[in-house]
């Protein structure tokens, strides 16, 4: 099989796993079910590195997700995309930025993002709700490139079908997406807020927020045939 297939079936089975867990949790997954991957051909792969927000498996040959962290109350904000991305989603703006790691425009890290923008990949983007907490929205584009200012554009779109190789919407596609994106981002976070409020359990029941997790829409992430 030659790369650019093993890397499509392997966008398509990370895609479809992110979606299961999405509809499981109630279109928001924590830090642990990112961190158990998801397997392809008998072998674990990950989701997401830890440590950092771009994130390329070994076994690919483009990006597959990038992640912007929900900062902890009173902890350092290291990026400005931590306090952009919510605002600029709910001000209905056509993109979204996202900074650099680091300031390097030719890290590994950044010339992953130029490649996704130049192949028009689409990437996994994990949205914090709250710590440790995140909103996956699939299809995500990088739509511009900006060195001067260590930073890209993220446009997001709809996978239509079971297909990984979606493409870059026009204008009207990414506003509905956008707003598509806006409701779920608006649920998840009331969600989280309220869980928080109460310990991590519902209020009513008591039990455990996974115990009880139930979809917030009856498909977080729309297909077509």
């Amino acid at each position: 099989m030659d790369l650019a297939s093993h890397d499509a079936q392997l966008r398509r089975a990370a895609f479809s796993h992110v979606d299961r867990l999405a509809t499981i949790r109630g279109g928001v997954i924590d830090s642990a079910d990112l961190a158990g991957g998801f397997e392809f051909g008998g072998e674990r792969i990950p989701l997401i590195n830890p440590q950092r927000g771009i994130f390329k498996p070994r076994q690919m040959e483009h990006l597959l997700s990038i992640k912007t962290v929900f900062p902890r109350r009173g902890a350092r904000v290291w990026y400005d995309d931590q306090r952009e991305a919510h605002r600029q989603i709910y001000a209905g703006d056509d993109v979204v930025d996202y900074q650099f790691m680091g300031t390097d425009a030719n890290s590994p890290d950044n010339r992953w993002l130029r490649d996704a923008m130049q192949e028009q990949i689409p990437v996994i983007y994990f949205l914090g709700t709250s710590p440790g907490r995140y909103q996956p929205i699939i299809p995500t584009f990088i739509v511009g490139w900006h060195p001067e200012r260590l930073r890209v554009d993220l446009a997001f779109g709809v996978i239509v079908g079971a297909s990984a190789q979606a493409t870059l919407p026009a204008s009207p596609e990414r506003r509905y997406a956008l707003r598509e994106i806006k409701a779920r981002l608006h649920q998840a976070s009331f969600r989280d807020a309220v869980l928080s409020a109460y310990g991590g359990r519902w209020a009513i029941s008591h039990l455990p927020n996974r115990a009880c997790s139930m979809p917030l829409t009856s498909s977080w992430m729309r297909t077509s045939n």
